[in-house]
């Protein structure tokens, strides 16, 4: 245990947040994701849901404001205007940490072409269908 960092944050999840250049993306999945097949580095949140993985790796990773949209989630095929209540989860959170960034939704073959370039994909136990997002890191400027 550390102080001031949310207990979530495994180690490996520590090491990966860390060890990411401004830029690079993190997939946050559900449980029903494929992220071995898909991850170039995969790390494990087991017993946790996405969103409350999403608010630990928001409380210590900026995100990136110097492009047009750095946040997506995935959508509903059938529905790709409607988010569902874990997108509206997501996006609550999203504002708390990140209040100027908007959460775009990605079309399914766009989000797992992003996810599948990720720096990391973090797999979540998140049951919930649709439960995915990714984050852009950015910079803090130095003081």
């Amino acid at each position: 245990m550390l102080k001031g960092i949310d207990p979530v944050l495994s180690p490996a999840l520590l090491s990966t947040l860390r060890s990411m250049g401004h830029g690079d993306e993190i997939a946050l999945v559900d449980g029903n994701y494929p992220g071995e097949e898909h991850a170039r580095r995969l790390v494990r949140a087991d017993g946790h849901g996405v969103i409350r993985v999403l608010d630990a790796v928001l409380s210590v990773m900026p995100i990136d404001d110097r492009v047009p949209q750095a946040i997506f989630r995935a959508v509903v095929a059938d529905r790709p205007d409607q988010p569902d209540p874990v997108h509206v989860e997501m996006i609550a959170i999203c504002l708390k940490w990140e209040p100027g960034q908007d959460v775009a939704p990605l079309a399914p073959d766009l989000f797992y072409a992003r996810v599948r370039a990720a720096h990391t994909i973090v797999q979540t136990s998140e049951s919930r269908l649709y439960g995915n997002i990714i984050l852009r890191k950015g910079v803090i400027e130095p003081s």
